[in-house]
């Protein structure tokens, strides 16, 4: 069983010493993966827990107010995908504007040594920490001779090539879905509550679940997508949905057709026309491009296209 603690208020007093990977985590991805694994195979060598610390809200939503990039993972989903990799606790860290003034040493001396008591610390060998990004990689290993632990960076690699956050939310925004997948390590992931449209998919025959989602949440370029849409257990989805999976086609856009305006993602589990999912918080997984948004001359040509949609995406899916 994972430990889950928010704030270091949470850890246990009685707590030991561990090896710790530190980090924003967004998007977990293949890079991430393995700096994690990184972690936990330290932590076996010596004996010891593995935490993984992250930080929410975003650093930069804190210190550069406007600046947020978007969000590849929600908390929730950033939180379960980092326990389900090995470590033994998840500890996320309000990140504050005093939080973000402690100098590199304070940082470590706070958090690393006093509270999760670190024999080792791994992160990506681009890691900054402390007010002002004063810390980098080097600055942990002379922090770690001074408190006694050991330091090490790494690259954040997939197939021999660098990999960032940064780099898949541009991915995100040209519609390369497929180049997502794979840094990602698994489809991107859209989660939000269904909330009630125009229902115009309804009455064409394709009933779709319109899904509002967080604030600075990474949408992928306007599109049509074959994916999947998924319940997520909060207790306010009926049972007989509770964690269900369907093959969707996916709509990403304004409705140009219909001189939409308000940029929507909207999904359609296939075959399935008796769905009440209004007011559920849902995942939207994004598997496959299908084609870029076109504004229809009739609701016929409409509708024909919206058939051949999810021919398709029965086929990517099945």
């Amino acid at each position: 069983m994972v430990r889950g603690w928010h704030g270091l208020d949470d850890v246990p007093g009685d707590w030991g010493r561990s090896v710790i990977t530190i980090g924003v985590f967004d998007g977990v991805h293949t890079g991430h993966q393995q700096m994690v694994a990184r972690a936990v195979t330290m932590a076996q060598r010596l004996g010891l827990p593995s935490v993984v610390v992250t930080f929410d809200p975003h650093p930069e939503e804190v210190v550069k107010p406007g600046t947020h990039p978007p969000r590849l993972t929600t908390a929730r989903h950033r939180t379960e995908l980092l326990a389900s990799l090995g470590v033994d606790a998840v500890c996320v860290l309000p990140f504050t504007l005093e939080f973000s003034r402690m100098s590199p040493d304070e940082f470590v001396q706070t958090v690393l040594v006093d509270r999760l008591h670190a024999a080792g610390v791994v992160v990506g060998e681009n890691f900054r920490f402390g007010h002002k990004a004063a810390g980098d990689v080097e600055t942990l290993r002379t922090l770690g001779e001074k408190y006694d632990f050991e330091a090490e960076g790494v690259p954040l690699v997939s197939n021999g090539e660098a990999i960032s956050s940064t780099r898949i939310r541009e991915l995100l925004a040209a519609g390369e879905i497929e180049a997502v997948t794979a840094a990602l390590g698994r489809p991107h992931r859209v989660e939000g509550v269904v909330v009630r449209g125009y229902q115009r998919g309804r009455q064409l025959g394709f009933p779709t679940a319109n899904v509002e989602s967080p604030e600075f949440t990474a949408i992928p370029a306007d599109g049509v997508y074959a994916g999947w849409l998924q319940g997520i257990p909060t207790g306010n989805l009926p049972a007989v949905y509770d964690g269900e999976r369907w093959p969707a086609a996916i709509s990403v856009g304004t409705n140009p057709t219909f001189e939409g305006v308000d940029r929507t993602v909207e999904a359609y589990a296939l075959d399935r026309d008796d769905l009440d999912l209004y007011g559920a918080h849902v995942a939207v997984d994004f598997g496959h491009r299908l084609r870029g948004n076109t504004k229809f001359d009739s609701i016929e040509a409409l509708v024909e296209q919206m058939n051949a949609d999810v021919a398709e995406t029965r086929r990517l899916t099945s």
